[in-house]
């Protein structure tokens, strides 16, 4: 690919291709109606996954609460429900050994024949992470994180048994570990702090963001990437941001929809019917800044909305994209534009939203993409669908 000047000249940091994500929902309940149940609709699992897969995602997140689903059970279940779906398997540092990890993660790469993905979760409630009977505070949860990430890789390629001593790890004679299926393991991590950047542009394969405005995304990768630099790497970890697309046939359409989902999300959190609202405000700085955004205002860019993320308190990646297929497809080209590589877009209908994405906004994204590969400049997707650019605000 080709970087000309121009109107339709590619950034230089524009990524030539990108991977979709979703979320795996382990039941038909969503926060718009909740559906009381014991945690696991297998029936609907399967459909769940061969939806994602017959509409082209490319990733699948298994998430990790202590009142989930276990994440590398259902991992290793997707992988068996799918042919080319990779499970991103979340872990918590404080729940499972080092060396253990990275047998199950080996394991179900093996099963998958190379596409298991980890995504390291550090913590960022205390309440949340007590309720397993971790009471580290955050620094040391991310530092601990770190020597997590060196004990996986050595587990994966160390040829002979090896012993490890360090501040949260202590360990004699492992090896060599159970391998990996033929590359080494992607490893994720995500989260706002100081620490996490630290760890994330280091160590990592792949650094995560919740949907932020263009212009704090930049600074965001900017920021990982120079951190990478300072370390020595030559590779830079690859970009994921998430997102909540709120869409419809068009803008106008779709506006009306999503005004009416924050109100019906609000009320399922107020009510606490999926999962309760909470009144304090968030330990984790990507929370904390998700509602920095929504006080500030509601709608950044094409197509970013904010509200979502102010009715649920900031819980989880809630920021939204509204507009038509094509406004939320030339919204997604422009993170790609600042290098984003891995766009996780999951919705509030779950299921059918899935299979819209699939059929709608994929094939959009994938069809700029071929078209800058063949020439070397962009299309006219961005250019023609302007949504909330076109105003002062929301059409």
């Amino acid at each position: 690919m080709t970087v000309e000047s121009g109107p339709d000249a590619l950034p230089a940091t524009a990524s030539p291709e990108v991977e979709f994500i979703s979320l795996t929902h382990t039941t038909a309940s969503t926060e718009l109606e909740p559906i009381p149940s014991r945690g696991i609709d297998l029936p609907f699992i399967r459909r769940y996954v061969r939806a994602l897969e017959d509409g082209g995602f490319d990733l699948t997140l298994l998430p990790y609460g202590s009142g989930s689903a276990d994440s590398f059970v259902l991992a290793s279940a997707v992988g068996q429900l799918s042919d080319q779906l990779k499970p991103i398997v979340a872990v918590r540092p404080n729940t499972v050994f080092p060396t253990v990890a990275a047998q199950q993660l080996a394991t179900l790469d093996q099963l998958t024949e190379g596409r298991a993905v980890v995504h390291l979760i550090s913590g960022g409630n205390d309440a949340e992470q007590a309720r397993q009977g971790d009471y580290l505070p955050k620094t040391e949860r991310y530092a601990r994180t770190s020597e997590f990430i060196d004990v996986l890789r050595r587990s994966w390629s160390e040829p002979e048994a090896f012993s490890h001593a360090g501040a949260h790890y202590r360990f004699d004679g492992f090896g060599p570990g159970f391998p990996p299926y033929a590359a080494p393991i992607p490893i994720s991590i995500g989260g706002q702090s100081d620490a996490a950047f630290e760890i994330g542009g280091t160590k990592a394969d792949i650094f995560s963001f919740w949907g932020e405005p263009l212009a704090d995304i930049r600074t965001q990768i900017e920021r990982v990437n120079a951190i990478a630099a300072a370390a020595g790497r030559t590779d830079r970890p690859r970009i994921w941001v998430t997102f909540r697309p709120i869409t419809d046939r068009t803008d106008d359409l779709a506006w009306a929809k999503a005004r009416d989902y924050v109100e019906r999300i609000s009320r399922t959190f107020e009510t606490g019917a999926y999962h309760k609202r909470e009144k304090s405000a968030p330990q984790n700085v990507g929370s904390q800044r998700a509602l920095e955004f929504a006080g500030r205002q509601e709608v950044y860019d094409r197509a970013l909305w904010t509200r979502t993320a102010a009715a649920t308190n900031g819980l989880g990646a809630s920021t939204a994209l509204v507009g038509s297929p094509e406004t939320v497809a030339a919204a997604i080209l422009d993170y790609i534009d600042l290098g984003a590589s891995l766009v996780s877009i999951r919705g509030y209908d779950t299921l059918n939203d899935v299979i819209d994405y699939g059929r709608y906004i994929l094939p959009l994204v994938r069809q700029e993409l071929a078209h800058r590969k063949a020439t070397g400049q962009r299309g006219a997707l961005q250019a023609n669908h302007p949504g909330a650019l076109a105003s002062a605000g929301h059409p």
